[in-house]
């Protein structure tokens, strides 16, 4: 695959950043596209090995080498139908992913891995160019009926395979535009909404249906889907956010991340601001909670005109390489700095939040915080210990929460009688995706709590397979590693 010394010849090379100044202003995408002669040289990269872990290191199973391939040689169409064997929405995942592939990239062991999500987002990108990217309805319909709630990664995947097998889709969305999270947490930084709405387009034009405004067991109750629908899938998202509880957390100032992204896209997006509005801007922010969703409140903070931004985490300073115990293929917890990051901020580890402080009229002023250590005894779970005499105080006029999430809504999932887990994760067969009512369907975060954008298609591929097999006995639509190549 590729060339055969091309990773031998050529360097790894990623889409370089505008410089800060310039970006900050605007919520454009700021990365500079790399030239087609350099990404056909990073296609050569990939290597002729024995077994291509990447192949388990994707929870798609995308055919990486393969596509890797045809763009050392120039051959972009027949890159974009391998890619889109396995994966519905490169679009989203060669912006927005983690990339797991790379780290399982077999030049990864001792030398910079295939530069493998730039590629991917290079292909999908040449071919809506291209018009390689156009509505494809099935030629006939089965007569049965699914709904869909939830129109995010996982939603969107299992309605694009449902429909191709030909049954008649609907997506139920709650906010005014489908996306879910895409739409509502992702920043247009990283992520431009064009990139949804013109995947929609083609979704629609498909035969699929999308319901927005409606709030699935409110505005429609869940027995009245059972009664219209021969089947219906859960892929509403794990959205239940995890607080703080500590004094002060109920002080004017101290908001949710979500909260405060999904209202900034809706600003961009010119709509209406449903809540309290919540700006950054003249503020020293901190945000509390070092993930993705903590770097994209880092990133928007300095756009919306934040005097200074820090950034607590909880955890120890990760290594900037491999950590010994865990060795390639594995993902490994490294550290990892986005674009965000070099925008300005300060990063603190192994720090964490006692108490916010506020005025008299009950507004955020300041926070208290520790540093800590983690302590490891044998046959105990690593326990956090404050070291003594390192309190501080710090100024602070908007604290923002980005710990994670907790589960999800049960609201449907009681009005249907399904069972959950501690963690509100709705319980469901892992070999048909099938909870413990006939006919009601998980996939993403609902199933196996908050993940990562790829793991949510490849729940949702997998699980309209099994719903397909379900309403007809049998289905053609293809499994993780199954590597037939569908229609563009």
């Amino acid at each position: 695959m590729g060339k055969i010394t091309g990773f031998l010849e050529f360097e790894r090379k990623v889409e370089a950043y505008k410089p800060v100044e310039e970006r900050v202003k605007n919520y454009k995408e700021y990365t500079i596209p790399l030239k087609e002669k350099v990404l056909k040289e990073q296609g050569a990269r990939c290597m002729d090995c024995g077994v291509p872990f990447c192949h388990s290191g994707c929870p798609l199973g995308n055919l990486i080498p393969d596509f890797n391939d045809a763009v050392y040689k120039g051959k972009w169409e027949k890159a974009a139908k391998i890619l889109f064997a396995t994966n519905n929405y490169p679009e989203f995942t060669g912006r927005l992913c983690p990339a797991p592939c790379e780290e399982a990239c077999v030049l990864g062991i001792n030398e910079d891995p295939v530069t493998i999500e730039n590629i991917e987002k290079n292909i999908v990108e040449t071919a809506f160019k291209n018009g390689w990217v156009k509505p494809e309805p099935p030629q006939t319909r089965t007569g049965k009926k699914v709904a869909i709630i939830g129109s995010g990664p996982a939603g969107l995947a299992a309605a694009q395979q449902l429909n191709r097998a030909g049954h008649h889709v609907t997506v139920f969305e709650r906010d005014e535009k489908p996306g879910g999270l895409l739409r509502y947490g992702i920043p247009d930084f990283k992520m431009e909404k064009y990139v949804i709405d013109r995947r929609l387009e083609v979704l629609e034009a498909e035969g699929i249906v999308f319901r927005n405004g409606v709030h699935v067991g409110v505005d429609v109750k869940a027995d009245e889907l059972k009664k219209e629908f021969d089947a219906i899938v859960l892929c509403g998202g794990a959205t239940v956010r995890r607080n703080l509880p500590i004094e002060g957390a109920d002080l004017k100032g101290v908001e949710q991340a979500m909260d405060f992204l999904a209202q900034n896209n809706r600003r961009v997006d010119g709509l209406e601001l449903k809540n309290k509005e919540i700006t950054a801007a003249g503020k020293d922010v901190i945000v509390i909670g070092g993930g993705d969703t903590g770097s994209d409140c880092i990133g928007t903070s300095f756009r919306q005109g934040a005097l200074s931004v820090s950034n607590f985490e909880i955890l120890g300073k990760p290594p900037v390489g491999r950590p010994v115990d865990q060795p390639w293929p594995f993902w490994p917890m490294r550290l990892r700095t986005s674009g965000s990051h070099k925008e300005g901020v300060e990063r603190f580890f192994s720090i964490t939040t006692k108490r916010f402080v506020g005025d008299k009229d009950g507004n955020l002023r300041g926070l208290i915080t520790s540093e800590v250590e983690w302590i490891t005894e044998p046959g105990k779970r690593p326990f956090l210990k404050e070291i003594p005499n390192t309190e501080k105080e710090w100024k602070c006029e908007l604290a923002l929460l980005a710990l994670g999430f907790t589960g999800s809504e049960m609201t449907v999932a009681e009005q249907l009688g399904l069972q959950a887990d501690p963690r509100t994760n709705i319980k469901a067969s892992p070999k048909d995706y099938m909870t413990n009512v006939p006919g009601v369907f998980v996939a993403g975060d609902q199933r196996r709590g908050q993940s990562l954008i790829v793991w949510a298609i490849s729940e949702g591929r997998e699980a309209a397979h099994h719903i397909d097999k379900y309403l007809m006995g049998s289905s053609h639509l293809p499994l993780k590693g199954d590597g037939d190549l569908p229609r563009i």
